[in-house]
Formats: C-alpha cells, sequence, structure tokens
C-alpha cells in the first residue's frame, strides 16, 4: 500500500481578498504527516457509480459553458479598446490614479478570461483539492436525471495511522432533486492515534434543481479532518449544504459556491463544537454572478477549554448580479475564557442595486443564566457541560440519516457518559 509524504500545503483556505497580515486570518497551513497508509474506506448506500477519472461535472461545465456564452456574447474589439485605455488613463493619472490590489488583479483577469471553468472554485483551495483527489482515487458520482429524486448515503471511515478519503461528484440535471448525506467517523475511541479522513465534493447544480449536502463529523482524537466543497448553481437552483463538525483534533473546513445562474440560491448551515486543545478552521467564498441570486451563510458553535477557531466568510456581489442578496451569520458561545476565536465576515461588492449584511453574536454565559442553574443545583462547571453537550444532542435529533444520528450519538456518549440514555428512551 502507499504511504504519504510529509507535506505542507501552503496557503490553503485563502481568503480573496486579504485582510491585515498581523491578524493571522488570510490563509492556513495543512500539515500531512509522513507514513501514514493511504487506505480509503468508504461505505456508499444508494444509487451511485464509482468511477476513476470521472468527468461528468467537466461535461456538465462544458454544457453549461455554451449556454452561458451564448447568452453573454463576448466584448468587441473596440469595447477592449476602451476598457484598456480607460484603465492605462487611471495608471497614469496624475492624481488619485486607481490602485488596484491583487485580488482586484486576479478577479478582473478571472472575469475576462469567461471561462467557468476557472470559476469553478474549492474551499480549501486547489492544492488541497488535488490532494485530497490524489489520495481518494477514484470517485463516486451521484448524478440525478431530468426531474428524478436520488438519495444516497455515503459513510467514510478512518483508521489510525491511515488516510481514508472520498471524492465526490454530484450533478443534478433539470429539475432533478439529490440529496447525499455523508458520515465521516473513526473506528476506533479516542486514543490519541494519527490519521487523516476527508471528503472533496464538488456539486453542479443545472436548471432548476435541488441539491442538498449534509456532512456530520465526529471523528476521535489524533485525527484531522479536511472537508473541501466546490459548488456550481444554475438558473433556479437551490443547494443547500449542513455542516457538522464535533470531533477530531484539527479540522479544515472549506465551501465555495458560483451562483452563476439567474434567481439561484445556496443556504449553508454550519454547527461546530470545539474543546480541549482542538482546531477549528473555516473558509467560506460565495460569487454571485447572476442577477437575483441568494445566499445565506449561518453558523452556530460552542468553544470551551483551550481550543481555537478561525472563520472566514466572504459574500462576493460580482458586477451583473442586479438584485442579489448575500447574509452571513454567527453565533459562538465561549465557556471559558482560554479559548481563542477569530471571526471575519466580508462583503465584496462590484454592482448597485444588491443587498449584503453580516453579523456576529459572540459572547460567554450570561450570568443571570448561571445564577438560576445555580439555583436548581448544578454547578457552574456542570452548567458549562450542558451548554456543550446540547449541540451535540442537537445535531443527533435533526441528523438526515441514522448512520449520522449513530455516529453523533457514540461521540456525545464519549463525552458525556449516559448521553445515549436520552435516546434510548426516545425510541422506547
Amino acid at each position: 500500500m502507499m504511504a504519504t509524504q510529509a507535506m505542507i500545503l501552503e496557503h490553503a483556505a485563502a481568503m480573496p481578498a486579504p485582510t491585515w497580515h498581523f491578524l493571522k486570518m488570510n490563509d492556513t497551513a495543512i500539515e500531512i504527516p509522513e507514513g501514514l497508509e493511504i487506505s480509503p474506506h468508504v461505505k456508499v448506500s444508494g444509487p451511485a457509480k464509482i468511477l476513476k477519472g470521472a468527468d461528468d461535472i467537466e461535461r456538465a461545465v462544458e454544457g453549461a459553458q455554451e449556454a452561458w456564452s451564448a447568452k453573454h456574447p463576448a466584448p468587441t474589439q473596440q469595447e477592449i479598446a476602451e476598457r484598456e485605455a480607460f484603465l492605462a488613463a487611471e495608471v497614469d493619472a496624475t492624481y488619485g490614479g486607481t490602485a488596484q490590489s491583487d485580488y482586484q488583479k486576479h478577479a478582473d483577469a478571472l472575469e475576462a478570461s469567461r471561462s467557468l471553468s476557472q470559476a469553478f472554485e474549492h474551499g480549501l483551495g486547489s492544492e488541497a483539492a488535488m490532494f485530497l483527489q490524489r489520495v481518494a482515487g477514484k470517485r463516486v458520482v451521484v448524478e440525478g436525471e431530468a426531474g428524478q429524486n436520488v438519495e444516497v448515503d455515503m459513510i467514510v471511515k478512518s483508521v489510525p495511522e491511515a488516510v481514508s478519503v472520498a471524492a465526490i461528484d454530484v450533478v443534478a440535471k433539470c429539475g432533478a432533486e439529490v440529496n447525499v448525506r455523508v458520515t465521516v467517523d473513526s473506528q476506533d475511541a479516542d486514543n490519541g492515534t494519527n490519521g487523516i479522513a476527508g471528503t472533496t465534493i464538488r456539486v453542479f447544480a443545472d436548471v432548476g434543481s435541488r441539491v442538498g449536502i449534509e456532512r456530520a463529523q465526529t471523528l476521535g482524537e489524533g485525527y484531522i479532518d479536511l472537508d473541501d466543497i466546490a459548488l456550481f448553481a444554475q438558473d433556479n437552483a437551490h443547494v443547500t449544504v449542513k455542516q457538522t463538525v464535533l470531533g477530531a483534533d484539527v479540522s479544515f473546513t472549506g465551501l465555495a459556491g458560483d451562483l452563476r445562474g439567474q434567481d439561484s440560491n445556496v443556504v449553508v448551515d454550519t454547527r461546530y463544537l470545539g474543546r480541549g486543545m482542538q482546531k477549528r478552521d473555516f473558509n467560506y467564498l460565495l460569487r454571485h454572478h447572476g442577477p437575483r441570486t441568494k445566499c445565506e451563510l449561518r453558523a452556530n458553535g460552542v468553544l470551551m477549554d483551550e481550543c481555537s477557531k478561525t472563520l472566514r466568510g466572504t459574500i462576493d456581489l460580482i458586477r451583473g448580479c442586479k438584485g442579489a442578496e448575500g447574509s452571513e451569520s454567527e453565533t459562538v458561545l465561549l465557556i471559558d475564557e482560554g479559548v481563542r476565536n477569530k471571526t471575519v465576515p466580508v462583503i465584496l461588492c462590484n454592482e448597485d442595486d444588491v443587498a449584503g449584511n453580516h453579523g456576529a453574536t459572540i459572547g460567554h454565559i450570561d450570568e443571570k443564566q448561571l445564577f438560576y442553574l445555580a439555583s436548581r443545583g448544578l454547578s457552574q462547571e456542570e452548567a458549562e457541560a450542558m451548554f456543550a453537550s446540547a449541540i451535540v444532542e442537537q445535531a443527533a435529533l435533526d441528523a438526515g440519516s441514522s448512520e449520522i444520528r449513530e455516529s453523533v450519538i457514540r461521540l456525545g456518549e464519549r463525552l458525556a457518559p449516559g448521553f445515549d440514555e436520552i435516546f434510548e428512551e426516545e425510541e422506547i
């Protein structure tokens, strides 16, 4: 069996428009240990194909490229010349010329290329996505034909001293509804062993389709979780992504989406728990190209002990997306003083007649709440543990499949012995 070589994936999960360097939030580095056996353990239930070098996504994007190019003709030579003359005049301006950042130059070049495949970005970055694809080997392809309803469940089971990764392509054709539920779990209890588990998911949502992606991560201690998603939405397509991050020592979560079609909609709902010395890193990027497109980024988490969390959320309202709306919000409960929390919501705008909203609610448990719970016989430690277990309990209640529910309950039992009794009573 093949094994990993030691490497560092530099500048992973990078913000498209960097902020101040001293904040140390612009990107992250993912360290891959040496000597981990490449041994995917993926179980698939439902209609799916397992292929080597699958190109279903590529064909779908090529078809979208033809339709989009026909609807958006390339600029004429005169228009190109006028644009170049305008930029040259700005650069040469004696006073107040527009200075473009590296981000603006890259964004202009990307739009000028008129390439949908180049705009199909990955949340953890291209280098991390290529690594995940390489160790996964084959792709699991879930395809919904026009008007079809498809349901698929997958389990990625990581083992000690190994890398277990699934590369998943989801193609929903016109009017199809596709739901994919992924459980990322470990075969052993918490014992400090090294291991990596991950998924790289590409989603193509065609005209009028609906796609649901649910991913729950309940890995034990010692593991690294890599969660990479790339989305592409056509006219009137709706994509919903639900992410639950509860386990693993280190987790990297990245999602990038291109709302290319008019009236397309993307909703991302993330729940997470951080404890001990765990590290949580989230990166979201949604680019609005189509008119009246909508996106919503929601995150809710509980942080305790001395864990750290970073969240980058970028909504990019690109010229041509008139009537678009984007919003991002986060609620974070900080249980202990040793927690390190960083949240940077970013809205980029190059179009008028659009709406962008962001907000964050971050704070400790209210003293009045602690006093009330103390009057009911709970110590401060018991009260804090209750808040932490509540997010795990809610994840189990909201699980979209029995596999996800069972893995969440197992993790809850490891965190708080007796946790599973709640659900035993419920089943009776």
